[in-house]
């Protein structure tokens, strides 16, 4: 069970080139992949998704990629000659213009754009993505280990909640059967409040309970929500994505909930469904960050 939160940081270095990727990522409902990369090395980004997919099945993912010349490689310098004269004559018609002499220094030369350029030649995209491949994979690698993390805190908040959901259906089960002895109580009492002759082992009532009787029966309900928190387990137990499945149990579980509320006509197991629902509601929110 993966979170889809984390990010994952990694280098990489080849003889002439040194990539340094971040990866990041949040909930969707679907796979996302947004690449930050050089322009120059756009054609790349085909391939680096390809890499993202084969690790993740949801999420929306951002990898920024930065891309510099390794550590000992030297960059040609040129000077740009023109630019550096032109200096030194403004300096000249500046001196002429305030009466004093007025001399450029080498921090003047520094500073001033364009007079020192370096030429860094740029790499071909196959020794680009060899310094890109590893980095990438160490990053994504290092960002699912700590979506597994998270998840595995999601998974021990889960199984509580299901703790609880199960012994609220526990309870509800316990519960039901005394719904029927209590309309049966309801209705001897108000029968025997009208003071009229009425034979309380007349078959009308006796039909009236037992249609009472088969109208709130949830029988098939609790077997379908132990049903499903069995699933529900299996599922968090695997490492593999499991989001889409077990948003699809919660609905399910919701609708048991909602079909036993209806059929309950009772105080008690009425608090009993907003007790289930709330902590169902809680699930939910969690399972939306499930990959």
């Amino acid at each position: 069970m993966h979170s889809m939160t984390g990010f994952g940081r990694a280098e990489h270095a080849t003889n002439t080139l040194a990539a340094r990727v971040e990866a990041s990522s949040v909930n969707r409902k679907q796979g996302e992949i947004v690449i930050q990369l050089p322009r120059c090395y756009n054609e790349l980004e085909a391939e680096i998704r390809k890499i993202a997919l084969g690790k993740l099945s949801r999420g929306r993912v951002s990898i920024s990629i930065q891309i510099e010349q390794a550590e000992g490689t030297a960059s040609p310098i040129q000077i740009n000659a023109q630019r550096a004269r032109a200096l030194e004559a403004a300096f000249t018609e500046l001196s002429e213009a305030i009466g004093r002499p007025l001399h450029p220094t080498s921090t003047d030369f520094l500073r001033t754009p364009d007079i020192l350029l370096f030429d860094q030649e740029q790499a071909s995209a196959e020794d680009a993505m060899a310094a890109i491949q590893p980095a990438v994979t160490e990053a994504l690698d290092n960002m699912i280990a700590m979506r597994a993390s998270e998840g595995n805190h999601l998974r021990d908040d889960t199984e509580a909640r299901l703790n609880i959901l199960e012994k609220i259906s526990t309870e509800i089960s316990s519960h039901a059967p005394s719904v029927v002895q209590h309309y049966r109580e309801q209705l001897h009492r108000r029968l025997s409040e009208t003071e009229l002759d009425v034979d309380l082992n007349d078959d009308r009532l006796l039909k009236e309970i037992g249609i009472f009787a088969d109208r709130c029966d949830i029988s098939e309900e609790i077997t379908r929500l132990h049903s499903h928190f069995e699933k529900f387990r299996d599922y968090i137990s695997k490492d593999e994505p499991i989001g889409r499945p077990l948003d699809f149990l919660c609905q399910e579980l919701n609708r048991e909930f909602n079909t036993i509320g209806s059929k309950a006509n009772d105080a008690t197991l009425a608090q009993h469904i907003v007790n289930a629902k709330t902590e169902l509601e809680k699930i939910r929110e969690q399972i939306q960050n499930v990959e």
